[in-house]
């Protein structure tokens, strides 16, 4: 069985990092490999066009089947996270609001208020849910939340191996 190397993130995001590359993979998502991509409107060369293909498929973002390029799975985790973040661009201003007044120094809402804010200026649930889960936590310093995220990192780490040793028993 072939071994294939891990996908970086590095190299998920440089594989859509430009217009055109970001635009033929969207055209790939929307066309669900339903018809063939026109590479001229596109305003591409053949080169351009492969190099691109070459590089989405590298990063496992697309699939070619029967002729026709489709994304994987990972490609549509990727295509819906760009999504969201094309939903907060909507935003763009009630974020810098919601910012000011969360990083502001006189002004000291309680949490509740600041999540009726929220609730008040973003009527798109999805993006609701990434601000109040990030943005009001109960961790109130960058340090706190190093130390929250190294104690779920240390947990994780002995569920592991508490597994581990468990398939390790089980198979003796």
């Amino acid at each position: 069985m072939k071994s294939r190397k891990l996908i970086s993130i590095e190299e998920v995001l440089k594989s859509i990092s430009d217009d055109k590359s970001l635009v033929l993979f969207n055209t790939i998502a929307l066309a669900n490999g339903e018809t063939e991509i026109q590479i001229r409107k596109m305003g591409l060369t053949t080169k351009q066009y492969y190099s691109r293909i070459s590089k989405l498929t590298k990063a496992d973002l697309i699939k070619r089947k029967n002729g026709k390029y489709s994304l994987t799975v990972l490609g549509k985790v990727v295509y819906e996270a760009h999504a969201t973040i094309g939903k907060a661009l909507k935003y763009y201003w009630k974020l810098k609001a919601i910012e000011s007044i969360e990083m502001s120094p006189s002004v000291k809402l309680p949490k509740e208020d600041l999540s009726q804010l929220v609730d008040t200026l973003i009527d798109n649930k999805q993006i609701k849910d990434i601000i109040l889960r990030t943005s009001f936590s109960s961790l109130d310093t960058v340090g706190d939340r190093v130390h929250h995220n190294y104690q779920q990192q240390e947990l994780q780490h002995r569920q592991n191996e508490e597994l581990e040793l468990e398939k390790l028993v089980l198979n003796k």
